[in-house]
């Protein structure tokens, strides 16, 4: 399917779905049941479905077409291979069907404007556009004199739509459409973001007022680009504007240009402006008309200072709002009202997942009486306003209405009306700001209506509090909203997911986490999904650190919800989706009825409503990925959870998967096991770095969870298609893999032997793997190449044995067993008991690791094995306690600490190899017989024994030749096959078809070029024949001189692209191998010894061919008498109850060291200090400014003071030189005034 909107128009309402990726949005649903739901799409492009009457029904119709759900996934990964993964990516985006949903308004009724010379409608078009004129209304024959949009104007398909280019303007394309003033704001919000790809906003501002050539006063224009913008962008906010080059919305747009030339990418993609203009105003408006739509349209805008009725270029979208006027605002008001009405219904968050609804607010900044009911419609449905007090006409006249003292109310109307002296100070006040209104009641009436819910208007002093914090005045005016409309929602509540919304940490912690509020769990539970999912850690960081208990949070339940809510652009998403539609096909194929027995739709319909579950993302889908990417180190994730076996098959565990969430479904309630480690590995499978990494400071196990994310992020980028995001995760995989080195480190440091154990412990977080395990699979080299772990090696390496044994002693004692018990070599005395954790930790030791803990690596190995052997032998032992005391004797027990050591397997190999190379070549020059019945020889027997033995135990692969001679040999075969079909047009011998198109073009590699044979001029005669029959008899063909020339052209390209291209790159990629290597030998070495160390150390003591003796008792004693190897679980050990603890514990004490050792070495960078310094100054700005402000308030009131004390001084002369007051003297002046006029 392809990706483009599909409509249908469903059989009850005539509502219109949209899809994106084959994902509908339906509201064709009952208020109870209406949401996005997720149907597939019919061929024919329809819907699927009917109006639904209830949620079963639904269900059961999404279950009957669940199988279609492989092909949505395929569709999906090859919309992500061809187009990188994100919807859109195609210029013309196929916005053919847009017509067919959206409609234009054209005038069709003239109706005389008796105001105008000209003969105009009142629509403002000509007689001649007009198909008739309006002669009388329904109810009689009089003349109409009053135009309506419904009445007078008809409803025709759009003709202009697509995309938006300014001439000139040097940004990108603008989104534009054409529609009708009565179209639903469902569609155009959908299209919006759906299929222009518009990010949600998490706020809708709304800037109105301010129209026309109205001078805006400075400190406006200060509010909208310090203020207004700047709080769009930390919020991620649309901002609605009238679109024109006029007023207001000028303003808005020259903010947003001037914030779009100093911010980077990212923070320009979270400022949205989009323009609500009426269509009939917009300059060159021709230029945009296009039946079948513009990719782009050219929009030329003629470059001036004064205000124009065009397009301003700042907006990424226009709706050009139609209702059939021409050159008349107030076209597109009823539209805009009702579009932010729909937003504010719906959710923040992707895919609408967030926990409040879509933030709308209204911003007025003057404007004249048509404001007004602009406001009044607004504030009916619920809609807050910010009013800029001093800003103009109609802001400041709303002000002084909704400050007024509050009035009685008439008798008997309380909290209904208000009195007759309150409307004549509303007339004047109305009088006073618009004195030259016509219909002067109806703006009264309007105005006393607006101040009934004055309760959604919020009055800022722009002037006197300045542009700082204006997201803050947001919020408020937002919150005061909320208490109005929800007077059980908390107010803390409220404002603390507002700023979740908008990601202003600095808000949340200085406001409600001051330590003035006591939060309960389940009031940041709502706030915590939120940020989940909207990748907020920050304030994941601040509720986990503020009453917020993990444990309690993360159910199963709510883990399969954060998995459900990925991005459909995610690589995990695709893959989950694969995963899921396997399970469901599955399920579908148990599900299949036969539709004409009796009552089978009735039993289809209760097994549906019973598992509806079944068809939703599950734990087991999390599982399966994560067993895709980690393979083989680690057991199934979640199947303890699920209550599966990890020995079973994968059809196996699907069919039981499907029995259980057909079911209750009971451990969806249970808490989720190591919630860290589950957030962790959410996080990291959609790479996002920052939650990743909290969550990874939070977890336990943090070497062996470093190191399983490292794996996890380069398994996916290698099925990552977009460039980013492969070049994020290896990014993000090599930070992992640095951070596991680093805490390795420090605990290296801090104590070696529990290092070492850190290294083998098998961890039960992370299905047994252990760090070694994970380390080889993710391939982290500079892991393997730190100290400890090669220490780990070497003491693997040489068992028992010191490491600091010469090499000569190994030979001699190879040679000469009975010196092993002798002090040629030195061993370690073995423990004089076995335990079954074979590792020796004292219970008294420290968590810092200030111990002396015996411990060696050989005895958890030898100890491990020896264990499992006599729990098979001696059934009498049992239990965890189990000790043997029976001691092995002296000769069998050395015997075994120098012949099991790797070294020792390594050292015999060798020294039996060059046996074999002395053996091999006295056979061929010595004692090679003739084939039987002279030979073979017995030595020759011996030979080709071993070389069996050797083959049993060895493979090679080759790597970069293998990549040259693919090349070389298409190029090669190309050649011959052209060669031969020129030279010998016939010639069916195989053997020589082989030879001229393998074997000959090979050897002119090396300057083997017959040029007797191909060259016409230089032919020599030979004994040759055209004849076909008797070519076939055997007789050779003679060479075809038919375009000969284009034989030797093929030559010299042949040889030209061989001898310089090929052989040159084959030279070039041993040295690029050669320079990867030598400047990284040392950690190469390292890790490739660890691959050495593991073989030799699964492989059996003795050496070839004597190795047969090996084979035969591993034979015996694993598959007849069936006693297991430890070797099986190679350098791996289980810890269990206080040991793993105190482990755990002190492994997280390192970590924590090494955070603070980091943050504190961050804090004293130049960088740190610098933003601190900046910080400081920001705030010494900000008070100098309150300074500022507080003196600017002083003088204003010393003015006002001065004025009172002439007047004062004015009464009182007056009173003295009447008759009123007698008196004798003068007033006594104050005692400090000659003091203070002095000074």
């Amino acid at each position: 399917m392809s990706e483009k909107i599909m409509t249908s128009f469903c059989t009850e309402c005539l509502a219109v779905c949209f899809t994106q990726f084959s994902r509908f949005l339906c509201y064709c649903f009952p208020p109870e049941v209406r949401g996005v739901v997720s149907v597939w799409a019919e061929p024919d492009g329809s819907c699927g479905r009917s109006c639904w009457t209830n949620r079963a029904e639904s269900e059961l119709y999404d279950q009957m077409i669940f199988r279609r759900s492989t092909s949505m996934v395929a569709q999906l990964e090859k919309d992500r291979e061809g187009g990188g993964g994100k919807a859109g990516t195609k210029k013309d985006k196929d916005q053919s069907s847009i017509p067919k949903i959206i409609n234009k308004r054209v005038c069709t009724t003239f109706v005389e404007n008796t105001l105008s010379n000209d003969g105009l409608c009142q629509c403002g078009g000509v007689r001649e556009l007009h198909d008739s004129v309006a002669t009388g209304d329904y109810f009689g024959a009089a003349i109409v004199t009053q135009w309506d949009s419904r009445q007078h104007s008809s409803e025709y398909p759009t003709d202009a739509f697509g995309e938006l280019e300014f001439a000139g303007a040097g940004r990108r394309h603008s989104h534009f459409l054409r529609l009708s003033c009565d179209t639903p704001p469902n569609i155009i919000y959908n299209l919006m973001t759906a299929h222009w790809g518009l990010p949600s906003p998490n706020l809708v501002v709304s800037v109105v007022g301010g129209e026309g050539h109205e001078k805006i006063k400075p400190w406006v224009r200060d509010i909208l680009r310090k203020g207004l913008v700047r709080a769009a962008q930390s919020t991620g906010a649309w901002i609605l504007t009238g679109g024109l080059k006029e007023g207001v919305s000028r303003c808005v747009g020259e903010a947003v240009k001037d914030h779009g030339a100093a911010a980077s990418t990212v923070s320009q993609k979270k400022v949205i402006a989009i323009g609500v203009t009426p269509w009939g105003l917009v300059h060159n408006r021709q230029q945009l008309v296009n039946t079948q739509g513009s990719f782009p349209a050219r929009y030329y805008v003629q470059n001036t200072t004064h205000d124009t009725y065009s397009l301003d270029n700042s907006c990424q979208a226009f709706l050009l709002v139609d209702n059939g006027s021409i050159g008349q605002r107030g076209g597109e008001t009823v539209f805009q009202v009702n579009l932010e009405d729909y937003i504010s219904h719906q959710r923040t968050g992707i895919w609408g997942s967030g926990s409040i609804e879509i933030p709308v607010l209204c911003m007025l900044i003057s404007g004249e009486t048509r404001m007004l009911e602009r406001i009044d419609t607004s504030l009916k449905k619920a809609t807050p306003w910010l009013v800029l007090a001093g800003s103009g006409k109609a802001a400041d006249f709303i002000t002084a209405v909704v400050l007024s003292p509050t009035p009685p109310a008439a008798d008997g109307e309380a909290d209904k009306s208000v009195s007759a002296e309150f409307c004549d100070w509303v007339r004047e006040k109305a009088r006073k700001h618009f004195p030259a209104e016509a219909e002067f009641e109806k703006l009264v009436d309007t105005a006393l209506s607006i101040y009934q819910r004055r309760d959604l208007i919020t009055v800022f002093h722009g002037e006197q509090e300045g542009s700082d914090d204006f997201d803050t005045i947001l919020l408020k005016a937002l919150v005061r909203a909320s208490k109005r409309l929800s007077s059980m929602a908390s107010e803390c509540i409220e404002e603390l997911k507002l700023a979740v919304a908008w990601n202003r940490i600095d808000t949340a912690k200085a406001e409600f986490f001051n330590g003035d509020i006591q939060w309960k769990y389940e009031d940041l539970e709502d706030s915590m999904t939120d940020a989940l999912i909207n990748n907020k850690p920050q304030f994941v960081r601040l509720f986990c650190e503020n009453g917020l208990n993990i444990l309690n949070y993360l159910t199963n339940n709510r883990l399969e919800s954060l998995y459900s809510s990925l991005s459909d652009s995610l690589l995990a998403y695709i893959l989950l989706q694969r995963r899921l539609s396997e399970r469901k096909s599955l399920a579908g194929s148990h599900l299949s009825v036969d539709r004409a027995a009796p009552g089978a739709m009735e039993t289809l319909h209760m097994e549906v409503n019973t598992s509806a579950s079944a068809m939703d993302l599950s734990l087991f889908e999390v599982s399966r990925l994560l067993q895709d990417l980690l393979g083989d180190v680690c057991e199934p994730f979640y199947y303890g959870a699920l209550g599966l076996d990890p020995r079973m098959g994968t059809r196996r565990a699907l069919k039981q998967v499907n029995k259980i969430l057909q079911g209750e479904c009971a451990y969806r309630n249970q808490q989720c096991h190591s919630p860290w480690a589950a957030l962790f590995i959410w996080a990291v499978l959609q790479n996002r770095s920052e939650m990743a990494i909290y969550f990874w400071e939070m977890a336990g196990e943090s070497v062996l969870s470093a190191l399983g994310a490292c794996k996890i992020l380069r398994e996916l980028s290698k099925l990552e298609n977009e460039t980013e995001s492969k070049l994020a995760m290896k990014k993000l995989a090599q930070r992992f893999e640095n951070l596991a080195n680093d805490v390795f480190a420090e605990c290296y440091q801090s104590s070696e032997s529990r290092s070492f154990t850190l290294l083998i412990r098998k961890s039960p977080v992370w299905g047994g793997a252990t760090c070694l395990e994970m380390a080889t699979a993710a391939d982290a080299r500079l892991f393997f190449s730190h100290d400890g772990v090669q220490s780990l090696l070497s003491a693997i390496w040489w068992g028992d044995m010191e490491r600091s044994t010469e090499v000569w002693k190994l030979i001699l004692s190879f040679f000469m067993p009975p010196l092993i018990y002798t002090d040629l070599i030195s061993f370690r005395e073995p423990e004089e008991e076995i335990k079954p954790s074979a590792v020796h930790i004292r219970d008294n030791d420290s968590v810092e690791g200030n111990d002396a803990t015996v411990f060696s690596i050989a005895d958890i190995i030898q100890n491990e094995e020896e264990m499992e052997e006599l729990k098979t032998l001696k059934e009498n032992l049992k239990g965890s306690s189990m000790q043997t005391n029976s001691k092995r004797p002296f000769i069998v027990s050395r015997w075994r600490q120098f012949w099991y050591a790797p070294v020792t397997s390594f050292l015999g190999n060798v020294l039996m190899y060059f046996l074999f190379l002395c053996l091999f070549a006295y056979v061929l020059l010595v004692d090679f017989k003739r084939p039987p019945p002279d030979g073979p020889s017995s030595l020759e027997f011996v030979l080709y024994f071993w070389v069996f033995t050797l083959v049993c135990e060895e493979i090679r692969q080759v790597k970069d030749v293998f990549f040259f001679l693919f090349f070389l040999g298409v190029w090669l075969m190309a050649y011959g096959v052209a060669h031969q079909a020129l030279l010998f047009s016939y010639d069916p011998r195989s053997k020589w078809i082989f030879r001229r198109v393998f074997y000959r073009p090979y050897m002119h590699i090396f300057g083997q070029i017959p040029i007797h044979e191909m060259d016409t001029d230089k032919l020599e005669e030979r004994n040759c024949t055209y004849n076909h029959s008797e070519i076939e008899a055997g007789a050779e063909p003679c060479p075809s001189t038919y375009a000969n020339w284009l034989v030797v052209i093929l030559l010299v390209i042949y040889l030209l692209f061989t001898n310089i291209v090929l052989v040159n790159l084959l030279i070039a990629m041993f040295s690029y191998t050669f320079s990867k290597v030598q400047g990284h030998s040392d950690i190469y070495w390292k890790f490739q010894r660890y691959n050495l160390i593991v073989e030799y150390h699964y492989r059996p003591c003795l050496a070839p061919p004597f190795i047969i003796f090996s084979h035969l008792h591993i034979l015996i004693k694993r598959h007849i008498r069936q006693i297991p190897s430890a070797k099986s679980q190679h350098f791996a050990v289980e810890l269990q109850g206080r040991k793993a603890s105190h482990l755990n514990t002190w492994e997280a004490v390192q970590k924590e060291n090494l955070l603070s050792a980091q943050n504190k070495q961050q804090r004293e960078s130049d960088t740190s200090r610098l933003q601190r310094t900046s910080v400081k100054v920001d705030g010494v700005l900000k008070q100098m400014a309150e300074i500022r402000d507080h003196d600017r308030r002083l003088r204003l009131l010393e003015t006002q003071l001065d004025y009172c004390c002439s007047a004062l001084s004015w009464m009182t002369e007056a009173m003295c030189q009447s008759n009123v007051v007698t008196t004798n003297r003068p007033p006594k002046l104050h005692k400090d005034v000659t003091q203070l006029s002095s000074t």
